[in-house]
């Protein structure tokens, strides 16, 4: 009986927090930039660059507290391929859980798709390579760009683990995997597990959904976010996984997910389990980078303890903020800081 109304108690703090968003979250706290040590000239350059971006809202954190923010802090907006970054988190907790092994192949995990259906040799892949985008299966997926479909490898052209490709199957089918071996939705597991722990202002479960296409079984699963909500999961990392004292995340799957595993066709930027990574050699060990199409972005910069945000609302700006423009933005920020 105990146990039932523990498990009632905990399914209704859930609901709550469900439908109205995290009650006890605390709002930011900002510090004078010029009292912290930085360069307000520098700092007012990258403001009017990032101002001819035309982006929703920018916010710039240092050691936890806000150093500069423009634009509309609350919008949420679809932070469109960020969510792959947030789906990486959550595969921290549930593998340091026990309830995903990243050895797991697709054939141990009975994971499959539309014809045409994947082949044996497909099906070695294992989650590792899924995280890494390096699956080697290259079939029809969900919410791919028109870029996606068009440069896609041909089926069977490279074997798992060997190469690396920007692959919405590997990151659509990852949120199948991770439904079927933890039990749990993926937006109500992220609102429970991750953004009430850390206070999340905005984000409530029903800030996600699920987008099928004919093609594949496997749907994507966009979030909606804030810049401030995208600041407090990006300080998160940058903390080690760690919250007023607590771990969130492991701080091992921390280091491991931001570690570069592989070299892209964005130049010096790496790729490692759901994160992009950052030039050591501009942003210094550890600089990571969670980004969507039109400009979403959540940077964490280790060597000037920095957490920057942008989001771009289509609404307001069709065109969207190219990545390279936002790493523009990054370096001119992470120049002002001390």
């Amino acid at each position: 009986m105990q146990v039932f109304a523990f498990r009632f108690l905990v399914l209704v703090a859930w609901l709550v927090f469900s439908f109205t968003g995290n009650a006890s979250a605390q709002p930011w706290q900002s510090t004078d930039p010029a009292s912290s040590g930085w360069s307000v000239d520098g700092l007012k350059e990258a403001q009017d660059y990032a101002v001819t971006l035309k982006p929703t809202a920018v916010m710039v954190a240092q050691d936890g507290k806000v150093i500069a923010s423009w634009g509309d802090l609350s919008r949420k907006v679809n932070v469109a391929s960020v969510r792959k970054s947030l789906l990486s988190a959550l595969y921290g907790i549930a593998v340091s859980e026990g309830r995903i092994s990243l050895a797991s192949t697709l054939a141990d995990l009975g994971i499959d798709d539309k014809p045409p259906a994947l082949t044996a040799a497909e099906k070695q892949a294992t989650v590792r390579d899924l995280l890494m985008a390096r699956s080697g299966i290259y079939h029809p997926a969900a919410y791919e760009t028109g870029d996606m479909r068009r440069n896609r490898p041909e089926r069977g052209s490279h074997a798992p683990g060997t190469f690396w490709w920007y692959n919405n199957w590997d990151f659509n089918a990852l949120g199948t995997i991770y439904r079927q071996q933890t039990g749990e939705d993926i937006f109500q597991s992220f609102a429970q597990r991750i953004a009430a722990p850390i206070g999340m202002e905005d984000f409530s479960a029903r800030d996600g959904r699920y987008i099928a296409e004919r093609q594949s079984e496997h749907p994507a699963y966009p979030f909606n976010l804030s810049a401030r909500d995208a600041a407090r999961f990006g300080q998160l990392f940058l903390d080690g996984g760690r919250w007023n004292g607590r771990q969130i995340v492991p701080a091992s799957w921390v280091k491991e997910s931001t570690t570069a595993y592989s070299a892209t066709d964005r130049g010096s930027m790496g790729y490692g389990y759901l994160w992009w990574t950052l030039n050591p050699e501009v942003f210094g060990p550890g600089a990571a980078l969670a980004s969507g199409y039109g400009g979403q972005a959540i940077a964490i910069v280790p060597s000037k303890r920095l957490v920057v945000v942008q989001i771009v609302d289509p609404a307001q700006n069709a065109k969207g903020v190219r990545t390279s423009n936002f790493v523009n933005l990054l370096q001119q920020i992470a120049a002002a800081a001390p």
